[in-house]
């Protein structure tokens, strides 16, 4: 282990001379403030305002766990609950060790032409863990000697049509979010952290969408198809959203929203052989409620809610304040013979309240505290009703990711490439409900250069699995990074979770074993990983 990570400084380090060495003529004439995207001392590009534009994410990490799949199955891509049916699971006699990388590149095509009015953006994932496979099938693979294997993903290839000014019109793959902030506009963790957080909505989808973003209003209408079966049958799976925000004051600003599925897949198509919606193999994997009913079946599902958010971007004072609160509500018929017959009403609440206070010089000087609540339901559909939460989870592999709680192990971190595996991966926690939250605490010892930060997260169940308890469990958590550029860090993280009662349990009535089906109490698991980061534009 000590030669692998040798070798990843020596790579990294040797890459960063290179890079401060092209730039150091610009760096000696930039201040402190040239870390802010928004300052006015940021170096100016007059290569941007040309028709072709090239921005790019680049990661690569190297990290240390005690988690793994029992499957070789999934050795190049994990997904999912951890101890759920992708066969992830923790051990105390075998260590994780490996190197990830991922580049995400956007290409915007902005023709003078049309004066503005016509925006083309591509942008793709190059994913691989190193040394994997080379040739044959299956995605994410591909950095082996000799390489060449496909591991080019599609994410977003769309048009922005902008007719009128605040007015934009999208259509064709793009983002999926649950903010009312335009995806193309804003930055991530502003998105993360307003709205419903990417908690019920958070990936790509196929459709067309139209926003009005005003000084005052910002209004968003959207239809996207989830999943074409046949293309002359009754069998497609599809989203309709209305979002709408309204700016109270300079701080303050207030939202509605109204979500509506109209499932009907007839249990076909969905993410490989797992199928897709509220029956399928796939939610089960994601950590979803799964409806112990035939895979035919009908379903429609509305969602309810409301968002506050007090200045989101943490620059007007030092208090910071978001929250929402949101109801799914619905039926289910499911095939009886040659007819449909009710299955289940669906009625489930969700809530979320996030604080933070900013005490120092910088953004990254600040305490937070976040809390989440979501019904459960103990019986599952048993009396014909479910009472908790439902999320894109069910459709999509993740359709959701709620990652601005500053979890890692309890909860989902943003930190990853191939390796997605949180202990609650949906907020429904497999339907059983959740009560939890983190605290935070930031502060940046150089500012805008060297940050530290720490925190915790705890959560209990809001129904006991059979034979368990209510508790999920207790993280602790912390990271070091240093900026050592323009958007261009370089971290060490680390987290350790304490598994709680929950985990006693071998119940599987909602269609996934709390733990993996072992006949014992699962290993704490825990994980440390060193990252380069680079944002660039």
């Amino acid at each position: 282990m000590n030669k692998i990570f040798t070798l990843f400084l020596v790579i990294l380090f040797s890459n960063i001379q290179l890079i401060l060495a092209q730039t150091s003529s610009e760096n000696q004439t930039m201040n402190t403030n040239k870390f802010n995207l928004f300052s006015e001392d940021m170096p100016y590009n007059a290569k941007a305002n040309k028709e072709f534009q090239f921005l790019a994410f680049f990661i690569n990490q190297s990290v240390h766990s005690n988690m793994y799949p029992k499957a070789s199955l999934f050795n190049g891509q994990l997904v999912g609950r951890l101890f759920g049916p992708n066969s992830s699971s923790t051990t105390d006699s075998v260590k994780s060790n490996y190197f990830e990388q991922r580049i995400i590149p956007f290409f915007i095509y902005q023709p003078k032409l049309f004066n503005g009015k016509a925006i083309l953006r591509a942008s793709f994932e190059i994913d691989w863990t190193w040394g994997d496979q080379a040739y044959g099938l299956s995605g994410n693979k591909g950095a082996a000697i000799n390489a060449d294997q496909v591991n080019l993903q599609t994410q977003n290839i769309e048009l922005e049509l902008i007719p009128i000014k605040d007015v934009a019109i999208n259509l064709g793959l793009q983002r999926l979010y649950d903010t009312p902030y335009n995806p193309y506009r804003t930055m991530f963790d502003k998105m993360t952290n307003t709205g419903y957080r990417l908690a019920y909505w958070g990936t790509d989808a196929v459709g067309i969408s139209a926003r009005y973003d005003g000084d005052y209003q910002k209004l968003k209408a959207g239809f996207y198809l989830l999943y074409e079966n046949n293309t002359e049958g009754d069998d497609d799976v599809t989203l309709s959203e209305l979002v709408y925000q309204q700016k109270l004051s300079l701080k303050w600003s207030a939202g509605a929203s109204v979500y509506y599925v109209k499932d009907r897949g007839k249990g076909q198509g969905g993410v490989s052989v797992f199928g897709q919606g509220l029956a399928s193999t796939l939610a089960a994997y994601n950590g979803s409620f799964v409806f112990d009913m035939q895979k035919d079946y009908k379903a429609d599902i509305v969602w309810l809610g409301a968002t506050i958010s007090r200045n989101p971007d943490f620059w007007i004072d030092p208090f910071q304040l978001t929250g929402f609160v949101n109801y799914n509500l619905g039926n289910v018929h499911s095939r009886v013979g040659d007819t449909y017959e009710k299955t289940a009403d669906i009625g489930g609440f969700a809530g979320n309240i996030r604080a933070a206070y900013r005490y120092g010089r910088t953004l990254n000087d600040y305490f937070s505290a976040d809390f989440i609540y979501a019904t459960g339901d103990p019986n599952g559909i048993d009396d014909k009703k479910y009472k908790g939460v439902i999320t894109g989870n069910s459709w999509g592999m993740p359709s959701n990711i709620f990652i601005g709680t500053g979890g890692y192990l309890l909860f989902p971190h943003a930190n990853v490439v191939n390796r997605f595996t949180p202990v609650v991966a949906d907020i429904s926690n497999m339907g059983y409900g959740l009560i939890g939250g983190t605290l935070n605490l930031a502060h940046d010892f150089i500012p805008n250069r060297l940050n530290a930060k720490t925190g915790t997260a705890m959560a209990i169940s809001q129904a006991k699995p059979q034979g368990g308890g209510w508790s999920l469990g207790t993280e602790l958590n912390g990271s070091v990074s240093y900026t050592i550029g323009p958007y261009m860090s370089v971290e060490m993280h680390g987290a350790y979770l304490w598994l709680g009662d929950f985990f006693d349990s071998r119940d599987s009535s909602h269609g996934s074993s709390i733990n993996g089906n072992s006949e014992t109490r699962p290993i704490n698991p825990y994980t440390i990983f060193l990252v380069y980061k680079w944002l660039m534009f």
